[in-house]
């Protein structure tokens, strides 16, 4: 994508977003951190206990920005755009546990292995 180009589209997102987890320890951050979020929602749902509320937060965005931060050296995308990046957190969770995350790393010209 060239700076300064505007995402118009989440069509155009989901490549970007990717790109800006091109590093497999990103992911896996991203991940971890996903799966522990949406496992503290259900208890919230389940258990009606708000500190769910606060563990999801914390375990959705904590690990996530800590590996943008010091693993990627990337500004979370999730600044820019708070929900195709919470669609993407979710698509690339997905895409991994289908076994299909190495060909949207190939589509997106990721060099993952």
């Amino acid at each position: 994508m060239a700076a300064g180009h505007r995402i118009e589209t989440y069509r155009e997102f989901w490549p970007y977003y990717l790109r800006e987890h091109a590093k497999s320890q990103t992911r896996a951050f991203h991940l971890i951190g996903t799966a522990v979020a949406t496992i503290s929602m259900l208890a919230l749902f389940v258990s009606g206990n708000p500190w769910f509320l606060a563990v999801a937060l914390v375990a959705g965005y904590g690990p996530a920005w800590g590996a943008h931060f010091f693993v990627e050296r990337n500004r979370p995308a999730t600044f820019r755009h708070p929900l195709w990046s919470l669609m993407s957190d979710y698509r690339m969770a997905w895409a991994w546990a289908c076994g299909q995350l190495d060909s949207e790393l190939d589509k997106a010209g990721i060099a993952h292995r």
